[in-house]
């Protein structure tokens, strides 16, 4: 991998990484439309990393409040009932799905999962799922003509029956396409969250399971010489910066915008997909480098 091709790479892990349209899909494609070898999981895992870091750091004080009030809460039955220290559990109790998944389906994730063909199915049908949800929460913000608005619940209302759904949403994501925010802020609109409340929970289950993916990968890099470190370790900086100022936006967006522009841009490019592999113009498979 060329630092050229690192750069853009990392450009486009920040840029689409909690944006529901599928970064593992964006970098998958940003290399297939480019001539350029497939990036492979491994690369894409470790510079979600750096994403993961621009998470950490933008919400490091909900971080701070739920790790104290978590680790309170285990010999202390008083803070048992503190929302912070429920907020611990219910990301534990929703990361268990993909963690399960994640193992299980090791080979997949590496290997077919990543036929463009399933890339641009997913686009297309994660993003109709994420139109009518969105149209649902739309509709109770606002109201209509025979109904009054309803009060969309936050996350004080996160049960662990609600944390497990998130958690299964999210696992969903191991499928490049269908994006690990879009699945599960689609979810929690769903469920009757309010958009804030379901991209927060989001995120903050996101660090588990990529820290953890991550760390696996890297273990693995560490083992082998299938990564190219230099332009990976480039790739992940620049990721990380983007990332913060993309979730920066995003949290300001959510709370006044609809999510309909990004379910037709994923419909669009799953067309357009779809059309260049029928068409021979794209292969729906790329040898993975051996250089990461």
């Amino acid at each position: 991998m060329s630092w050229f091709e690192s750069l853009i790479l990392g450009l486009v892990q920040g840029l689409t990484e909690f944006l529901p349209v599928s970064s593992s899909a964006h970098l998958r494609l940003t290399a297939a439309f480019s001539g350029w070898e497939d990036p492979g999981a491994a690369f894409t895992a470790i510079t979600q990393i750096g994403t993961e870091a621009a998470v950490l750091i933008y919400f490091r004080k909900d971080i701070g409040r739920i790790i104290s009030a978590w680790t309170r809460s285990l010999y202390d039955k008083a803070w048992r009932g503190d929302h912070d220290a429920r907020m611990g559990w219910l990301v534990i109790v929703g990361s268990i799905p993909i963690g399960v998944l994640g193992v299980t389906l090791k080979d997949q994730i590496v290997g077919p999962f990543r036929d463009l063909r399933i890339t641009a199915t997913m686009l297309i049908v994660v993003g109709i799922i994420m139109g009518v949800a969105d149209r649902i929460a739309a509709r109770d913000e606002t109201g209509g003509r025979h109904r009054a608005a309803r009060e969309r619940k936050t996350l004080k209302e996160l049960g662990v029956r609600d944390g497990l759904i998130f958690g299964i949403c999210q696992a969903m994501a191991l499928v490049p396409g269908v994006s690990r925010s879009g699945a599960t802020i689609t979810g929690g609109l769903f469920m009757g969250f309010t958009r804030e409340a379901a991209a927060r929970y989001s995120f903050l289950l996101a660090i588990p399971a990529v820290l953890a993916s991550g760390g696996y990968e890297l273990k693995d890099a560490l083992e082998g010489d299938h990564v190219t470190w230099g332009p990976t370790i480039f790739a992940t900086v620049i990721a990380f910066v983007t990332g913060y100022a993309v979730i920066a936006w995003f949290m300001k967006f959510i709370s006044t915008k609809s999510f309909m522009p990004f379910v037709w841009y994923r419909i669009a490019l799953g067309i357009v997909i779809i059309v260049l592999v029928t068409f021979g113009v794209l292969s729906p498979h790329a040898a993975e480098s051996a250089g990461g």
